[in-house]
Parts: structure tokens; sequence; C-alpha cells
């Protein structure tokens, strides 16, 4: 019985050991640091998911060429990514297996319900979110391992509003996604509509891991003659929508929720003419940075598409927590890689700027730019918020 249990803890201490390993030495005797991901990799949302991962790849793709040095070690990354299918509940045991099995310092989750559940034990856990979501409620935790990557959706709500009730009218039909993200979108802007002398005039809500068919949501909607719909999520139920909207008669405005892009809606329908009159965020194809252009040639002869914004600001940000390892003289101590996001910022070659990002607020936000756009007369337009 001792052989039995002392071999059942050799065992045990050679896996432990191995996968420390992992984090330590790769292949060929260099040092590998191991990054997190978790996001939707199947079901709906899983072009969304894809377009992040693709972003984050293509980053370490990159800074693996040559690797990088801290402390006078050099180093290479390695992503370890995970499906969580869009759900909270799996994004957390991602977390745990991602951080147990691989100590990786930094996990990248793109859906504001992963970001979320990984908040609940990443201090304790000792690792960084890299979240990927406009929500704001994710730097109003108090969280002090937690990175925000994207502006916070609220400073679209008023110049969305106000550009759809000018040109399409006051009154709006609400059909969010079921998410938590969703509901605190409807949330916010609803009451603004309202206070802007705009009249709801119907809610509801869209589960997009369910639903395909959105014929029978949307003709609840347009019984009340809305000017305009607001809707959003992944880009490709999103599109779907406004093409069944077309199909049923509605020829009014549409308001986006900054997930979905227009760029990539338009994939879906075919044209801009289908999405007349929807408003959103800038795509990054519209978007001109000093390391814009490049990074789109180089996304474009990788993956025959164009990027989103999902996979800029994933490629971006992994050069941003690099220059943080740098900095920090770590590249597995959290709370030292955070305490040097503004070092990595300030550090970020010209040429990886996809966007200019300028600093990070102590909450962890990252200070980015609000801009918008419309489709007009089967265009692409931006819009001047000055």
């Amino acid at each position: 019985m001792k052989k039995r249990k002392w071999l059942s803890v050799l065992v045990v201490f050679t896996i432990f050991f191995l996968s420390a390993c992992a984090q330590s030495s790769g292949g060929d005797g260099e040092k590998v640091v191991n990054i997190g991901y978790s996001g939707p990799l199947s079901g709906a949302a899983a072009y969304y998911g894809e377009n992040t991962l693709n972003g984050l790849k293509m980053a370490v793709e990159d800074i693996n060429k040559e690797g990088f040095e801290v402390n006078g070690e050099k180093y290479k990354l390695n992503v370890v990514a995970l499906d969580d299918k869009y759900l909270p509940n799996e994004t957390a045991s991602n977390g745990k297996r991602l951080v147990q099995e691989n100590q990786t310092p930094i996990i990248f989750s793109p859906h504001s319900g992963g970001i979320s559940a990984l908040q609940v034990f990443n201090e304790v856990d000792n690792f960084i979110v890299s979240a990927y979501s406009s929500e704001p409620d994710i730097v109003e935790r108090g969280n002090t391992l937690t990175v925000r990557i994207p502006p916070s959706y609220e400073g679209y709500i008023e110049p969305f509003s106000d550009y759809a009730m000018d040109n399409f009218g006051k009154k709006l039909a609400a059909i969010p996604p079921v998410t938590q993200y969703g509901k605190d979108w409807a949330e916010a802007i609803i009451p603004y509509w309202e206070s802007a002398g705009g009249e709801v005039v119907h809610k509801a809500s869209v589960d997009y891991s369910k639903d395909t068919d959105f014929f029978t949501l949307l003709t609840n909607a347009l019984k009340e003659e809305p000017d305009v719909l607001f809707i959003g999520g992944p880009s490709e139920p999103t599109a779907k929508i406004v093409s069944q909207a077309r199909q049923l008669g509605y020829d009014g405005g549409f308001i986006v929720m900054d997930q979905a892009k227009l760029d990539e809606m338009k994939n879906v329908t075919g044209s801009y003419d289908v999405l007349e009159g929807a408003i959103g965020v800038v795509p990054l194809i519209y978007t001109e940075y000093s390391g814009t252009k490049a990074f789109i040639d180089k996304y474009r002869e990788k993956h025959d598409k164009d990027p989103g914004s999902e996979a800029g600001y994933h490629y971006l940000a992994m050069y941003v927590f690099v220059e943080a390892m740098k900095a920090a003289g770590s590249v597995d101590d959290a709370k030292l890689i955070r305490a040097h996001i503004g070092d990595g910022l300030t550090n970020l070659p010209d040429d990886k700027k996809v966007y200019d990002l300028k600093q990070i607020e102590e909450n962890g936000a990252i200070e980015n730019f609000i801009r918008m756009g419309v489709i007009k007369d089967g265009e692409f337009e931006e819009v001047d918020l000055e």
C-alpha cells in the first residue's frame, strides 16, 4: 500500500513539474510564456471569437520571429486557446484550467459575461484579465488586475441616438441580445432616447445561441411602426436581423451596438444598400493610424479577408503586454505587469499602432477615441463628432 501511495504522489508531482516546464522552456530550449484565451469558437458567435483569436495569434507569430528580452532572458509566446461557447460558466472553468495547467499570467476574454466570471477569482489566482468588451462596469468593480481594451459604449449612446432621431424619427423598437452586454446597452440607451423626446414602442430580446429565424420577433416589433431598430451582438446574426427586417418591408434606420461591425455585416447582406441608415462604429478598414495599413495588408494576405477591430485590438494589446513585461522585468508577476501597462503603451512601436491608445486609467480602462459612421446612399460615411 505504501508503494502505491508513493507512486501516486510521484505521478502527481511529475504532471505538475511537466506542466510548469511548459511555461519555462520550449522545444528548442527557449523560454516560453503561455498566454490564455477563452472565447466563443463554436456556436452563433464563433465568427466573432475566431476574429479575436486571429489577431492575438498574428501578434504572437510576429513577436516569436525574434522573441523578446526580459532581464537578459529571451522569451517567446504560446497561445493556449479554449472554447467557452460564449457561456460565462465555461469561461470560468477555462480560466481555472489555463492558470493551473499552463500558468498563464494573462487571459484574454472577448465577452462581458466571461470577463465577469474571470474577475471572481483572477486577483486570488494572480492573472490579468485582458478584457475585450465595451461594458463600462468591467472597470468599475475595483478589480486591480483587469485591463479593458476598447472604449466604453457609453460614449456612443448620445451621438447614435441623436443622429437616428434627427434622420429617421422618434419611435424606437429595441431588440438587443439576451446577454448581459445587451441588457446593459439597452438600459443605457432607452432612458436617453426617452429623455431626448423619443418613444420606445417595442421591447424584446434575442438569443443568438437558440434563434436563427427572426421573422416572428421582427413582425411583432414592426407592428408598432418604429422609425429605428436598436439591434446588435455578433456581426453575422445582427446582419441577418437587418436582412429579414428589409424582407418584411421595414425601411427605417438601425442603431447597431458596437460589437457588430458594419463592414462584416455587409459580407452577410451582400451590399451596403441593405444596411442603408445603419449607425455604428467605424470599421478598422476605414481607420488610419501609423500601424493600421500594414496590419490590414498582413491580415488580408494570411486570412484572405478584411480584419475587424476585434483582430486589430487583440494584435495591438498583445504587443502592449509584451512591452509591459519588458518594463516590469517580469513575464509572470501579474501585479507588476499590470503596473507597467502605461509603459507598454508609451513604448509601443509606431508600426504596431493599429489604433492610437494614449494611456491607461487607474481603474484599468485604456483611454481611447469614440468614432461613429453611417451607411448613407449605399456607402460608408464617418460622422464628425466634434
